[in-house]
C-alpha cells in the first residue's frame, strides 16, 4: 500500500484535530495536582498520554511527513493559548470580577515552564514519530505494538529529561526530580500499554479506511520541513 504524500483526507483532519485538543488541554487541566495512591502528579496525566498515541496512529498510518505537519501544528496551537491567556493574564480586571486570581492560577503560567513544556513537547513527540517510522521500515506490517510501547518510552522518557529539569531545576532537589520523572515515564507507559487494543483497532480500521499504509523509504527526517506533506 502507498501512500499519496499530496493529499489530506478527512480522517487525518480529525487526527490532527484531536491532536491539538489534548495538548491544550492537557496544559490547561496541568495546574491542577491530583493523588493517585500514594504519589501525586498533574491532572494533565488523564489526556497527555493520548497526544502520543494519536502520534503512533498518524505515523502508523501516514507516515513520518504527515506527523511532522500535525506535531508543529499541536506546537503552534499550544504556543497560541499560551500567549493568548498571558495577554489576557496582564489585561486589567473589571472592578467587579472576582474570578481573577484563579484565572491568574490557570492561564498566568511562568516563562520558564511554558518554554520548557512547549520545548518537551516538540523534541517528545518528534522522537516518538521518528522511533516509529524507522521501526516500521524493518517491521513492515508486522509487532505494531512493540513500536507502539518503545516509541512512547523514548518520547516520555524525552519529554521528561526536558520539560522537569528546564522547568524545575533549583527549585525541587535532584533525588525527587529523578523520581518524579521515571514516575511520569512509567505512568504514562503504562497508560499506552493499557490502550493497546484500542489503539491497534483504531489503526487497523484506519488502514482499511484509508486504503493505505506509510512506509517512509525516501523521507527527510528534518523536522522543518513542514510544508512537505
Amino acid at each position: 500500500m502507498k501512500t499519496n504524500h499530496s493529499t489530506v483526507s478527512v480522517s487525518l483532519m480529525i487526527m490532527g484535530i484531536l491532536f491539538c485538543v489534548c495538548l491544550i488541554t492537557s496544559n490547561l487541566v496541568n495546574a491542577k495536582l491530583v493523588q493517585i495512591g500514594s504519589y501525586s502528579m498533574t491532572a494533565g496525566f488523564i489526556v497527555f498520554p493520548v497526544s502520543y498515541i494519536l502520534n503512533d496512529c498518524i505515523a502508523e498510518v501516514w507516515g513520518f511527513r504527515k506527523a511532522r505537519l500535525i506535531i508543529w501544528m499541536g506546537f503552534l496551537m499550544n504556543f497560541f493559548v499560551v500567549a493568548i491567556g498571558g495577554i489576557a493574564c496582564a489585561l486589567p480586571a473589571a472592578p467587579y470580577w472576582q474570578g481573577e486570581e484563579a484565572f491568574q492560577f490557570v492561564f498566568g503560567l511562568a516563562p520558564r515552564i511554558a518554554a520548557a513544556s512547549l520545548l518537551a513537547f516538540l523534541v517528545g513527540s518528534f522522537m516518538n514519530a521518528y522511533v516509529m517510522s524507522r521501526m516500521k521500515l524493518r517491521d513492515k506490517e508486522k509487532r505494531f505494538a512493540w513500536r507502539a510501547i518503545l516509541s512512547t518510552i523514548i518520547g516520555e522518557g524525552a519529554d521528561s529529561l526536558i520539560f522537569f529539569p528546564a522547568a524545575f531545576g533549583g527549585l525541587i532537589p535532584l533525588d525527587e526530580l529523578g523520581k518524579l520523572m521515571l514516575l511520569q515515564v512509567t505512568a504514562k507507559t503504562l497508560y499506552e500499554i493499557l490502550a493497546l487494543p484500542i489503539t491497534t483497532r483504531v489503526v487497523r480500521f484506519m488502514k482499511r479506511y484509508e486504503g493505505t499504509s506509510a512506509y517512509d523509504n525516501e523521507v527527510s527526517y528534518n523536522i522543518f520541513k513542514f510544508f512537505d506533506v
